[in-house]
């Protein structure tokens, strides 16, 4: 019996089993990690029906059924029992002061789904839960039947967007006209700074800023009023626009539908148009600006950060990465040196990742950063242009925090490359360079490619270094944008990793950013996923290319 049961464990079967075991629990946790965080995260976007609680204490509710749960309660007897309790989302945070109440299932009197209540988005206060009382349209006050009144709020929102969108776009014409006049009331200032010490070359600069702010101002002053105009006459339209709704306890608000994203009435639609409200949702999240402290509207400045900020790295750490692996098996000696050069890149590989980022701080930002601004942007100086954090310091941080993967990938897929054809290209004339460029770049390029997904794999997904060089909360402006140059390196940028810890952690309203959670860190794992494909692809269309490389 001894004998096979040795025989067993010689030839090393417990071990397999031990290992696949390993492998199955270590996919069961992964899948069962991204299937809490697909239905935590796309669940949201599911237009939930909205529920009426009457209350015994004469307290009213109306919102979306939240959670469930039993809750241990003692009489001071010893003795303890369950209670039911239901956790509502009751919105109208304006009102109430809070988004979210727990209700006994006790206390419910009554439960019903009205038919007419109705979901409103807003650009602040969260959403607001009621029913639709009237509209006034300009000077026009209407009160109909529920649906003739719901058919003119969905026009009157879309006349509402369209003022909205009028403004807008005077206010850039409006900032735009004031530009020039803007620069040169900043150069007066600076000068002005220091008025009792300046040369006569500045006095001479200051008077003729000042004579050219006088020019710029007679020249500007017509269109300015008659922008101001514009925009007035638009304000004074869309404060006319607004509707009454009474929240289910009877309290009447004044909603402007200025401060409207959309509305709906979810207990009136069908599966359908669920869905189509759903697919809406999920689009305005992946491609809509954030609002109320991110935990509502789009992450698609997030995105965009993300993805640029990926692809820069990409380019800077893919060329060092090589060329440092080309030196080491190519070019330098092999002795002590070159094990300690290998040694001290696998071990900085190691390295806190918040380390890297206080180097990027000091040596990126403050030194070269400031030096860029000495002798580029000296004439916008106290005021730093890149001697501040940025997308491009950002993504040179991060290019060292992967290049040692690079590096180490890219060897692997060097000493892959077979001695003979090194040697044969070598003996047929070629000189050391093309032998490189012809035969081992192409074998290694595998190599290379899986040394970039790696580095995407970490690098998308750093928050430490980041926040200190460059990511910020909320971006005015895209790091990408069709005025020149085009790619403006020195702007900050918003980052799907730092939105997560940002409304996970940072948010004053925990219960409502719960949610908003999930959903970034699933589009997170997409955006690595697809840039990790899309690296996938090209390693294996190279490898197919160059499987038999020749001259």
């Amino acid at each position: 019996m001894r004998q096979p049961i040795k025989n067993y464990f010689k030839k090393g079967d417990p071990y397999i089993l031990l290992t696949t075991l390993g492998l199955i629990l270590s996919l069961g946790m992964v899948a069962w990690l991204i299937l809490i965080i697909l239905v935590k995260g796309l669940g949201i976007f599911w237009p939930s029906d909205l529920v009426k609680l009457d209350l015994k204490n004469d307290k009213v509710y109306m919102g979306e059924l939240w959670n469930s749960t039993f809750e241990k309660t003692g009489d001071g007897s010893g003795k303890f029992k369950k209670v039911a309790k239901t956790q509502l989302k009751i919105g109208n945070r304006d009102v109430y002061g809070f988004d979210f109440t727990w209700v006994e299932d006790s206390l419910i009197r009554n439960k019903n789904y009205p038919e007419y209540a109705t979901v409103f988005e807003r650009v602040e206060y969260g959403n607001l839960y009621g029913f639709i009382k009237s509209v006034n349209i300009i000077d026009n006050k209407i009160e109909s039947d529920n649906d003739t009144i719901f058919y003119k709020c969905r026009n009157t929102l879309s006349y509402a967007n369209e003022l909205k969108d009028t403004s807008d776009y005077l206010n850039t014409e409006y900032n735009d006209l004031l530009a020039p006049l803007n620069d040169i009331q900043r150069k007066i200032s600076l000068l002005k700074m220091n008025e009792g010490y300046l040369s006569t070359k500045d006095k001479r600069k200051l008077e003729d800023l000042q004579y050219e702010e006088k020019k710029v101002k007679e020249e500007i002053e017509p269109k300015e009023i008659l922008l101001n105009e514009k925009l007035n006459k638009n304000r004074n339209k869309l404060a006319k626009l607004y509707l009454l709704v009474e929240t289910a306890d009877g309290q009447q608000i004044k909603l402007p539908f200025e401060n409207i994203v959309k509305f709906y009435q979810p207990n009136r639609m069908n599966v359908f148009e669920k869905g189509l409200q759903y697919i809406g949702s999920l689009w305005e999240f992946v491609s809509g600006d954030p609002r109320e402290s991110n935990t509502e509207g789009g992450v698609f400045p997030a995105i965009f950060g993300t993805v640029m900020m990926v692809i820069l790295m990409s380019i800077f750490v893919v060329p060092f990465g090589v060329l440092a692996a080309i030196y080491l098996n190519e070019y330098a000696k092999q002795g002590p040196l070159t094990r300690i050069i290998r040694l001290s890149v696998n071990n900085l590989a190691g390295v806190p990742s918040i380390v890297y980022g206080i180097f990027g701080l000091g040596f990126f930002i403050y030194v070269l950063g400031s030096s860029i601004d000495q002798f580029l942007f000296a004439d916008k100086l106290p005021e730093p242009t890149m001697g501040t954090g940025g997308i491009l310091w950002a993504s040179l941080t991060l290019a060292l925090l992967t290049l040692p993967v690079v590096v180490v990938a890219t060897e692997e897929g060097i000493l892959a490359v077979p001695r003979a054809n090194k040697e044969g290209a070598l003996a047929l004339g070629s000189t050391k360079w093309q032998m490189i460029r012809r035969i081992v770049l192409p074998n290694a390029m595998p190599g290379i490619l899986t040394g970039l997904i790696l580095a995407i794999s970490r690098g998308a997904g750093e928050v430490a270094p980041l926040m200190i060089t460059g990511v910020v909360k909320l971006a005015p402006n895209l790091p990408f944008d069709t005025s020149f140059p085009f790619f403006h390196f020195d702007r900050k940028f918003m980052h799907l990793g730092f939105h997560i810890y940002d409304v996970g952690f940072q948010s004053p309203n925990v219960e409502a950013a719960i949610p908003m959670v999930y959903s970034t860190a699933l589009l997170l794992i997409v955006v690595v996923v697809l840039l990790n494909l899309l690296a996938i692809y090209l390693r294996t269309r190279l490898k197919n290319k160059y499987k038999s490389a020749s001259f």
